[in-house]
């Protein structure tokens, strides 16, 4: 079949399609089935003993140490659940470098000596694995010819059963390291950071007077946008398959511009997707809130409840595996890339970031009157100055090569970190800087002018969408992310720049106190060196004019355009001393995620180059010189009867082929540069190979524009974004 043909195939079988009922049973409660595949602490309760089982809890929600031998006592429980639910394997599930999921597949049934087998499952074995470490991404911590790593168990996350017609699995989310101890994985760090985070947010409490602490936490709730786009349509475009985003594509009659997409009415088809999708999160434990419409065609939106940073790390990479099958299910694919479509809104993973405990709740509220909320205004002023000085940072933990395409384009926050207060928040703060804050501004009343409609109330504050970290009213909004990323790294990075602003207070105020200091006179000082110090990151206004840009220069905000550019904020001087210091990263750990994230960004652009280049050369250019051809041999005809034909547009085919075979050339001599420096490679991915590509997609979507319908080859953007 060629690949006209198979376009047109596509849209014959999408007009064909009949979903399949949703997975639903008649009766049954929405609340019933949450958690039902996880190994909750009610689970552990009935199976435990009871010293087993406080050992456990106390470990999970104190940050107790793990008393190893309560391993065998939770292993045979957990090995008996997991069996009553079907299971017949286990899977130690861990998150290496590659930013996705990984797990390795062992079964309970062991061979005894008189032919039978015998389910197994000891403590030993739930509390460490040893998948091959080689063949992961390592940046340096271990040599290919070293294999050997180790999984943990991470207590603190429960166990699930993954479910598949054929057979269930138990999953035990753990860590990746290596035989050193050093972390090959995301899920290490995240545990230190927050640890870390903790420790020094504990010391500023109990100036404040509380007791007997709760340990302190930090929150994570990520809003996960993504596309849907038939599965008949992916599969006849090789570009998604394996770049997961498309490389060619004119821009649709009808794009983004009505506003009519957001919040609107969901398509039958993806309400039904959303359904079932979320009968699945329910079951593991993960608690969808929300669903609507995004602003660009084809684009939706899931949001969860907060949960601690660690679990919500895991249920996010939970999520995407559950969005992606689901998906195939109802005849679609889900795509994760922050910019699939070219001119169309992309996609990002709203980080929403907050600490606390469950005695206290989040440490971010304000209260009605937060000028009267010293506690409050010291961990917000916390925040402010830890996303000043670790900037940064921030953007690096935003970096790769698909992001890039997204953030600074007029449709997500610009690569400059800036805050976002609101006008209360930012009103309270000028008075600090001012000396002493005295009010704040109330709250207020909507009157709307129809006596049938109640009197609405107002916040004292806005929200701002372009900016990259805005305060929402009890937390920090991280809008940075991008959809396909591990939402650990930005955790990470907040957990360990929060944990040196706090140790940086704690220690102020523990010396001020130690001197006889007053105590809020010592807070107020604090305060008002902190935005006098710190306030330039503080920016209420339009993050997407060009006037910003020149403002944030001047305030000496940075503005790294680029992963190229970002990356080494990574590995500076002060950067190794903060991790070192609070005991997230090694210098070596640092050195070889910048390794890591290097090499990604290299070969990343390096497989769309060459996307790119193996399309346009074989499906693109042969289907545009059938044009051409087809209309040469026309005006052939027509000269051979004596009529005059008009050129115009076989000239136009004829320069845009010619634009396109140039282009092509340009790229394949940019593919050809090879080095073994891994920032000089990176370098030419973002300078030769993007700008070469750029030039090969404008000329193949001028043709697009002229050739006609029935000879283009691929599903085209009014085509995939519309027809669902």
């Amino acid at each position: 079949m060629s690949a006209n043909a198979a376009r047109l195939q596509a849209i014959t079988n999408v007009e064909a399609y009949v979903p399949p009922a949703i997975s639903f049973v008649p009766g049954e409660a929405p609340g019933s089935i949450f958690g039902a595949n996880v190994f909750t602490k009610a689970e552990m309760q009935a199976r435990l003993p009871k010293s087993v089982y406080k050992s456990v809890v106390a470990t999970i929600e104190k940050g107790a140490k793990l008393d190893l031998s309560v391993a065998d006592a939770v292993a045979a429980a957990m090995k008996d659940w997991a069996l009553e639910m079907g299971a017949t394997h286990y899977a130690h599930v861990f998150y290496p470098m590659t930013g996705l999921t990984a797990e390795k597949h062992d079964s309970f049934l062991e061979p005894v000596s008189d032919g039978q087998t015998l389910a197994e499952f000891a403590g030993k074995t739930l509390i460490q694995g040893e998948p091959d470490a080689s063949s992961f991404p390592s940046g340096g911590l271990r040599s290919t010819f070293e294999a050997r790593g180790y999984t943990g168990w991470d207590v603190t996350s429960p166990a699930y059963i993954l479910e598949n017609p054929n057979g269930n699995t138990l999953c035990i989310p753990t860590v990746f390291v290596s035989m050193t101890g050093e972390a090959l994985d995301y899920k290490t760090p995240l545990l230190r950071s927050q640890q870390a985070m903790g420790i020094h947010a504990e010391r500023i409490l109990k100036l404040f007077g509380h007791k007997n602490l709760e340990k302190v936490v930090s929150f994570c709730g990520p809003e996960q946008e993504y596309f849907l786009v038939d599965r008949h349509f992916f599969l006849a475009r090789p570009d998604l398959i394996n770049a997961g985003r498309t490389l060619f594509g004119a821009k649709p009659p009808k794009g983004q511009e009505f506003d009519d997409h957001y919040f609107g009415a969901v398509p039958e088809r993806v309400l039904g997707f959303m359904m079932d999708t979320e009968r699945e999160l329910f079951k593991l434990g993960i608690p969808a809130k929300t669903r609507h419409n995004e602003v660009a065609p084809g684009q939706f939106e899931v949001a969860p409840m907060f949960e601690r940073a660690n679990l919500a790390s895991d249920h996010q990479q939970l999520l995407m595996t559950v969005f992606k099958t689901i998906a195939k299910k109802h005849g679609m694919e889900c795509l994760f890339h922050e910019k699939p479509f070219a001119g169309v809104n992309g996609s990002g993973k709203h980080v929403n970031f907050s600490v606390g405990n469950a005695e206290l709740g989040s440490l971010l509220v304000p209260g009605d009157t937060p000028h009267e909320n010293a506690q409050f205004l010291v961990f917000c002023a916390a925040v402010i100055r830890a996303v000043h000085k670790y900037a940064g940072l921030l953007r690096v933990s935003v970096a790769s090569a698909t992001n890039d395409h997204r953030l600074g384009a007029n449709e997500a926050p610009p690569a400059i970190i800036s805050i976002f207060l609101g006008d209360q928040l930012a009103d309270v703060f000028d008075q600090i800087a001012k000396g002493a804050a005295t009010s704040s501004k109330g709250k207020g009343s909507m009157i709307i002018g129809v006596d049938t409609l109640p009197v609405l109330p107002t916040d004292p504050g806005d929200r701002n969408r372009t900016s990259p970290f805005a305060f929402t009213g009890n937390r920090f909004e991280f809008r940075a992310p991008g959809s396909g990323q591990t939402v650990a790294v930005p955790m990470i990075i907040l957990n360990t720049i929060m944990a040196e602003s706090f140790d940086h207070i704690a220690t102020l105020l523990e010396h001020a106190v130690a001197e006889g200091e007053d105590f809020d006179t010592a807070v107020q000082k604090l305060l008002t060196d902190i935005i006098t110090e710190h306030g330039a990151v503080v920016f209420n206004g339009d993050g997407y004019s060009e006037n910003w840009q020149i403002e944030a220069a001047a305030r000496g905000l940075p503005n790294f355009k680029t992963t190229l550019d970002a990356l080494p904020a990574l590995i500076a001087p002060d950067s190794v001393e903060l991790f070192e210091k609070y005991g997230v990263f090694n210098e070596r750990e640092l050195h070889s995620r910048y390794e890591v994230r290097l090499e990604q960004y290299a070969l990343t652009i390096g497989v769309e180059a060459k996307l790119t280049l193996e399309i346009g050369s074989t499906v693109i250019l042969p289907a545009a010189i059938r044009y051409q051809t087809e209309l040469a041999q026309n005006a052939a005809s027509l000269k051979a009867v004596g009529v005059e034909p008009d050129m115009t547009l076989l000239q136009q085919v004829s320069e845009s082929i010619s634009a396109l075979t140039a282009a092509l050339a340009k790229l394949k001599a940019g593919l050809s540069h090879d080095s073994a420096d891994a920032f000089e490679e990176a370098g030419n991915a973002r300078d030769a190979l993007l700008p070469a590509m750029a030039e090969v997609r404008a000329a193949s979507d001028a043709l697009e524009g002229v050739v006609a319908d029935d000879l283009w080859p691929l599903p085209t953007y009014q085509e995939m974004l519309y027809i669902l």
